[in-house]
């Protein structure tokens, strides 16, 4: 029995697709917040349990009989984002599961600049204090982040954001693909894995030209001192938290945290994963 955790949500959801092509669907089962959202996945055969992770007591019965745990990173930051995965980790010893695969992130470190990265080293240190066999998915970082970022430029064609440094955009589709493959033991991983990456590195400045290639008008880069994008983002509403997440994640680009560029997501899926422009040109397409 595999469990996978936020079945519903980007990841999780391409990541459950993914599996059952590769194992029956009665050894997956998938821990939600709510069960009426993965009622589809019920329909064909998934164990489908309620789990919260504010309620330890659900995720055990959510995990039982689980050999393998994917638990996928929650949507929080700071000690809020570590306890939950702390409540889960626990949940999952107390539930017997013999191997847990966590989507961590390259660059997570405890002195990375963005706080989601020491989210992410932080939930290491409790995998490696289990004593289970454990991986953690040291996943690129999302293009979809990138596209988000691109919203407003889309209508006015300047990208007015803060200096950046190249990231390694990485698409979930294929990252949900390699989660599959190394879930159903195709192949493993002991702790991190090396950065499962996109194909290329790239900067604000070359995105701005990739936009133009793909929808043939022109788009400007104007870099954005990083007071003046803070004083912005609050001015639209974005709770200070937020804001100040989003700028390190910035800050962390400019000092190469998320510039490193790997084989093993190809390697894993058996062909170069989606570049930035084709990830561009189906999230504009839609």
């Amino acid at each position: 029995m595999i469990i996978v955790t936020g079945a519903t949500g980007k990841l999780g959801r391409r990541t459950v697709e993914c599996l059952l092509r590769r194992v029956p669907a009665d050894r997956v089962g998938v821990s939600v917040r709510d069960p009426r959202k993965a009622q589809g996945l019920a329909d064909r055969g998934v164990r489908v349990r309620q789990g919260s992770f504010d309620d330890p007591a659900s995720l055990v019965h959510a995990f039982e009989g689980a050999e393998q745990l994917l638990l996928v990173s929650l949507d929080r930051t700071g000690q809020e984002c570590v306890s939950g995965h702390r409540a889960a980790i626990d949940a999952a010893v107390k539930a017997g599961v013999r191997r847990i695969l966590y989507t961590s992130q390259m660059g997570a470190a405890h002195d990375s600049r963005f706080q989601a990265c020491r989210d992410h080293a932080e939930t290491e240190d409790l995998l490696r204090a289990t004593g289970l066999p454990w991986t953690a998915l040291r996943n690129g970082f999302y293009a979809a982040s990138a596209v988000q970022f691109l919203e407003a430029a889309r209508h006015t064609g300047d990208i007015a954001l803060p200096a950046d440094g190249p990231v390694a955009w990485t698409g979930h589709d294929d990252l949900a693909e390699a989660t599959a493959l190394i879930l159903a033991e195709e192949a493993r991983f002991e702790g991190p894995t090396p950065p499962l990456t996109g194909p290329a590195a790239l900067d604000f400045d070359t995105v701005a030209e990739i936009a133009s290639q793909v929808t043939g008008r022109s788009f400007t880069r104007t870099v954005v001192p990083d007071d003046a994008f803070r004083e912005q983002v609050l001015a639209h509403g974005v709770p200070t938290p937020i804001a100040d997440l989003m700028l390190s994640i910035f800050a962390a680009a400019r000092i190469g945290e998320f510039a490193s560029v790997d084989s093993t997501l190809a390697e894993l899926i058996g062909r170069k994963p989606a570049t930035f422009r084709t990830q561009l040109e189906r999230a504009w397409a839609e």
